[in-house]
């Protein structure tokens, strides 16, 4: 504080006539001049609203009621929210029994579907929303992935405003919670029919309306095979010398010749039969599992050599 103090005396910027040293010390430690922000508890603060929809999703996660889980116990659930920050519409919210990389991509992918794709993306600094996953999905739909500062819950004011009308006037009802479906179907309901169809105090307006408003200026991602692909995982492979390589205990056929290659491969996490290989950037196909069998039949080539492979007929 001291040589903070002389430096400034220094260079002009205070006098010793008009600040104190006493004085200086107490200002710096009152307003926290001095701390990082990250552990700073007087940031100052501006409302904000973006000019579109779709400019700027929050998203965030919010622990929800017990449910019934089908063996007579009770999971708790949480809820995964996508808000956009011209419109306050609610892009998509799902409840789930576990927070996970896997939970977080369903989500997503169901709010990309339904709204179209956002410019950025506004989330906190948990594991889940730092994954490599969701980073690749927003690298691919040109999406710019941002994290709000640690423990500064305040910053995304929007999405957690959204929480409290969800714990205020949806939680309060009496829900059917036999099961996460169960409470997923009524909130749906709950978010088309009054939440998004409702005026909002901030926007003198219905949510769904103001986004109407930008329908001309939203890409949509429409549902296809080609788009499911954006959801898929990432992993590199170096493709061996018989043209195939290994994913989870299981051998695949690379479509092309790419023998010796570094390729990256992407698949469902949950339904990983599908496997797609890119080269360089480039989509290559679909690998396929490999036939043993059907390899040993293939018909020889002039050389005696059955195509791709190394070995030599007796």
């Amino acid at each position: 504080m001291s040589a903070v103090y002389r430096a400034c005396i220094e260079r002009g910027v205070l006098g010793r006539e008009r600040v104190a040293r006493n004085t200086f010390g107490r200002l710096v430690k009152k307003y926290e001049l001095l701390k990082p922000d990250a552990e700073s508890t007087d940031k100052r603060r501006l409302a904000f609203a973006k000019a579109h929809a779709n400019e700027m999703w929050q998203a965030d996660t919010m622990f929800g009621p017990y449910v019934g889980a089908g063996d007579g116990k009770a999971q708790e659930t949480k809820l995964i929210a996508f808000i956009d920050d011209a419109s306050r519409v609610c892009c998509h919210g799902q409840f789930f029994v576990a927070e996970n990389t896997d939970t977080l991509i369903a989500a997503l992918r169901a709010a990309l579907y339904k709204r179209g794709v956002p410019e950025s993306l506004y989330v906190d600094n948990g594991s889940i929303y730092a994954c490599k996953e969701i980073t690749q999905i927003c690298a691919r739909i040109g999406c710019l992935l941002c994290h709000a500062p640690v423990r500064d819950g305040a910053a995304k004011g929007k999405i957690e405003r959204f929480f409290r009308t969800v714990r205020e006037s949806f939680l309060t009802r009496a829900l059917d919670l036999g099961s996460v479906d169960a409470l997923n179907r009524e909130f749906v309901r709950w978010v088309e029919d009054e939440y998004n169809a409702r005026d909002h105090g901030s926007l003198g307006m219905k949510p769904i309306d103001r986004f109407g408003l930008d329908l001309s200026r939203i890409r949509f991602l429409p549902p296809s095979e080609a788009n499911d692909e954006l959801f898929f995982v990432e992993q590199d492979r170096t493709v061996m010398a018989d043209n195939t390589f290994s994913l989870r205990s299981a051998r695949y056929e690379a479509p092309r010749d790419l023998r010796s290659r570094k390729v990256q491969i992407r698949f469902d996490r949950k339904r990983p039969g599908r496997v797609v290989v890119y080269f360089k950037g480039e989509r290559q196909g679909d690998a396929r599992p490999v036939d043993f069998v059907a390899n040993d039949r293939k018909p020889r080539t002039a050389g005696g050599n059955t195509p791709g492979s190394t070995e030599t007929t007796p």
